[in-house]
C-alpha cells in the first residue's frame, strides 16, 4: 500500500502537481536526466558570456602570433625562392664558361638581361697550387629586403696550352 502511494506521489510530482520544498530547482526533467528551465522548448544550453568573452581574448593574442608567423615563412619562402634561382644561375655560367673557354680572359662580370632582372654576376680567376690549374669562382648577386645577397660556386679548370 505504501508503496503505491509512494509512486502515486512521485508521478504526481513529475508532473508538477505536488508543491517542492523552498529551493527546489523548479523546471521539469529533460530525456537526458538534465534539468530544463520552464518556457525553453527543449534547450538545454550554450556558451556563457564569460565563455565568449574567454575565447575572444584568446583569439585576440592568437591571431597575431599566427598572422606574424605567416608571415615570416612567406618572407623566408621567397628568400629560398631567390637563393635557389641564383644558384641556378650560377651554375648555368660557370658551365657556360668552361664550355667556351671565357674564363681565361681574367674576371668578367654582367647582368643575366631581361629574363632575369635585379641578378648579377663575377667571375675571378685565381692560380691554384699546379701551375697548370686555375680556380674559376662565379658569383651571383641580387638585392633582398635591401641587403644584398649573393651565391657563390667555384670550379678548377685547365688552362688550355696556346
Amino acid at each position: 500500500m505504501e508503496n503505491i502511494y509512494r509512486n502515486k506521489t512521485v508521478e504526481r510530482r513529475r508532473l508538477g502537481k505536488v508543491p517542492r520544498p523552498f529551493g527546489y530547482a523548479q523546471g521539469k526533467l529533460h530525456r537526458s536526466g538534465r534539468l530544463r528551465a520552464h518556457g525553453c522548448a527543449g534547450v538545454l544550453g550554450g556558451f556563457t558570456f564569460i565563455e565568449l568573452l574567454a575565447t575572444v581574448v584568446f583569439l585576440g593574442i592568437i591571431m597575431p602570433v599566427a598572422m606574424q608567423s605567416i608571415g615570416l615563412c612567406t618572407r623566408l619562402g621567397g628568400q629560398s625562392r631567390r637563393q635557389i634561382e641564383a644558384a641556378s644561375l650560377a651554375r648555368a655560367k660557370l658551365t657556360e664558361l668552361t664550355c667556351s673557354g671565357d674564363w681565361q680572359s681574367g674576371e668578367k662580370s654582367g647582368d643575366f638581361g631581361e629574363d632575369w632582372p635585379g641578378y648579377k654576376w663575377t667571375t675571378v680567376v685565381s692560380s691554384w697550387t699546379d701551375s697548370a690549374v686555375s680556380q674559376l669562382d662565379v658569383t651571383v648577386t641580387w638585392q633582398s629586403q635591401g641587403r644584398e645577397r649573393s651565391v657563390s660556386l667555384t670550379t678548377l679548370v685547365y688552362a688550355e696550352d696556346s
